[in-house]
């Protein structure tokens, strides 16, 4: 049984190591010259001035964390596309219940108004 799963367990560890062994390369042979021009905050090529806080509209979250929803549905939706023939009633009846919950919150959002742009 654990030999069935030594490959995933192979590439979560290579998946792990790797990037820890490359940050470790490069914070050793980076230049370490903090000047007093690097450490400016850049923005826009352009000198801040004034406070350099700004606080973003959340309707671009929420565009985009209703952008992952839909395509984690689609995620879904692809294995059950190619087995479709072979799963029966039932695996059908699952997955109009899984795009009506899906639909149902797509209403909801659009009923509170977050997807208005303004």
């Amino acid at each position: 049984m654990l030999t069935s799963y030594a490959g995933i367990a192979v590439v979560l560890v290579i998946g792990i190591v790797f990037p820890l062994i490359l940050l470790g390369v490069s914070r050793i042979l980076h230049p370490k010259k903090p000047t007093p021009v690097k450490l400016l905050t850049y923005e826009c090529g352009l000198e801040t001035i004034g406070d350099t806080w700004v606080q973003f509209k959340i309707s671009y979250f929420m565009y985009a964390l209703i952008f992952v929803v839909f395509d984690v549905e689609t995620i879904f939706l692809y294995p059950w596309a190619i087995k479709f023939q072979s799963l029966g009633l039932f695996a059908i009846v699952e997955m109009f219940i899984f795009i009506a919950i899906l639909l149902l919150g797509f209403w909801y959002a659009w009923k509170e108004g977050a997807l208005e742009w303004m």
